[in-house]
């Protein structure tokens, strides 16, 4: 039975506060929606309310396309889902998407929900997020086959040669034949942007001077890696032309490894993401702008995987650096796998397989032991994709994240900023970011949580940026 009409404000609808008491129906289009959806206000004459979607469907009604009233009583994110349909047809057909306005379309949104859907969870503009799509299936047609490399860029949607071979080298650092050229080399040159700043990068990777999978030596970075043909060394040395890479390996390695280390290469040297977006704005911020003109180009140096990164944030909760290196170095040397002198990163199900009085015993406190090793069995057991998180949406990323014993929202977001790569993150809880707000804004006492999500809330969508330049200005007070 539908509810007989009463007074309800449109505004106050639209705020989400009668979601989950009642639903709209329409009965020209003949759907139901839910109180907060943004599409336009039917005639008064055409509406019903309704109690239960049971009598909605009953009276012949639909759920709406746009607000997914099916999904909210299903008690799932209604924008999480649009946004992994989204990317389900994209990744598809990539060709079929000429543009923002066909990606609009396609979804049943307007352009601005795009954006803020795009915003929210990709951490790009659409545009961006487009165009990435499009370079990654590139990159799998390459390596899977042998058709013209013009003849792929049109395949994937680009529109010409020329855009088609800038955007590819704007995100991979190579050029299509180079890419291709990976199924048979072991030797491989990344392109780094004119501003790119290596004294940052290098100072990441030699953070811990007795690390056992990786160091560096002068300008060359070498990191144990476990690819999918075997132990691996890659050394990354920065040379006037670029970063050259190299592979050492016992055996030859396939293009899924090469591939792999290319993906390596580019997280450990910060290139996963761009920065002129937020230099640009930071200019225009009268804060910020003095930390931003001081390393131009600064960019935030990924984890060589994913569940490094996860491995890494769980380590490092609640402890001081150097004691975080020497519990990673205590994992490293348990469960990781030997390779030339080094020991590459234990895998999930490596360390999956410890038992935590094995690391009590070295220092662990019992809870860290117990998350650690339980994260990993969470990975193992396929419950959570560390190493593709990033490519999915970042809200659905944190919740999963947050799903998991021991996990909260620092180490949440320092794996979505360090691991998984998204573009705008703040590690709400982190006491250096705390501190360079707290100087940076000239207040009496460090921002609580709460109050550093307020104040990093004005770099959206680059947080994950103006937090490095903020833990970078600690350097400049020191």
């Amino acid at each position: 039975m539908n509810i007989k009409p009463f007074s309800w404000e449109r505004a106050v609808a639209r705020e989400g506060r009668f979601d989950g008491k009642f639903l709209i129906g329409v009965l020209t289009t003949r759907i139901y929606c839910l109180p907060s959806c943004p599409a336009r206000q039917p005639k008064p004459e055409n509406v019903r309310l309704f109690r239960t979607e049971e009598e909605a469907k009953a009276a012949g009604l639909r759920a709406c396309k746009r607000c997914r009233p099916d999904l909210f009583y299903r008690g799932e994110d209604s924008n999480i889902s649009l946004f992994e349909g989204l990317v389900a047809r994209v990744r598809a057909a990539p060709e079929n998407f000429a543009d923002v306005v066909a990606i609009a379309r396609a979804c049943g949104v307007s352009q601005t929900k795009l954006g803020e859907l795009m915003r929210d969870h990709a951490h790009l503009a659409p545009a961006q997020w487009l165009r990435r799509e499009r370079v990654r299936a590139a990159c799998r047609h390459l390596l899977d086959g042998d058709d013209k490399i013009i003849d792929i860029g049109f395949a994937v949607g680009f529109e010409s040669e020329s855009v088609f071979h800038r955007q590819f080298l704007a995100l991979t650092r190579m050029t299509p034949g180079a890419w291709r050229a990976l199924k048979s080399t072991s030797v491989f040159l990344v392109q780094l942007p004119p501003t790119w700043r290596e004294a940052e990068i290098l100072a990441y990777h030699a953070r811990d001077t007795e690390s056992l999978c990786e160091r560096v030596e002068g300008r060359r970075i070498f990191k144990a890696l476990a690819t999918p043909d075997g132990g691996t060394i890659l050394e990354i040395s920065l040379e006037n032309e670029g970063a050259w890479c190299r592979a050492h390996a016992a055996t030859k390695l396939g293009r899924d490894s090469m591939a792999m280390l290319h993906a390596v290469a580019l997280r450990m040297l910060g290139l996963a993401n761009e920065v002129s977006g937020f230099e640009t704005r930071a200019n225009r911020d009268g804060r910020l702008s003095p930390l931003v003109a001081r390393r131009k180009g600064l960019r935030l140096p990924l984890t060589s995987t994913g569940f490094d990164g996860l491995a890494w944030a769980i380590i490092g909760q609640q402890v001081n650096v150097k004691f975080a290196t020497a519990l990673r170095r205590e994992v490293i040397r348990l469960a990781g796998e030997p390779v030339e002198g080094m020991y590459a990163h234990p895998t999930a199900p490596r360390l999956a397989a410890l038992d935590p009085k094995e690391l009590t015993s070295r220092k662990f406190s019992r809870a860290k032991a117990e998350y650690l090793i339980g994260a990993a069995r969470r990975v193992a057991e396929g419950g959570l994709d560390a190493e593709t998180m990033g490519e999915g949406s970042a809200v659905a990323a944190e919740k999963s994240l947050r799903r998991i014993r021991g996990i909260g929202t620092w180490t949440a977001r320092y794996m979505l900023m360090r691991g998984a790569g998204f573009a705008d993150c703040a590690p709400a809880g982190d006491s250096a970011l705390a501190t360079a707000l707290q100087r940076l804004h000239q207040t009496p006492a460090r921002p609580d949580v709460k109050e550093t999500e307020a104040l990093m809330q004005e770099y959206s969508p680059h947080r994950t940026l103006a937090t490095a330049h903020l833990w970078a200005s600690l350097k400049d007070a020191a």
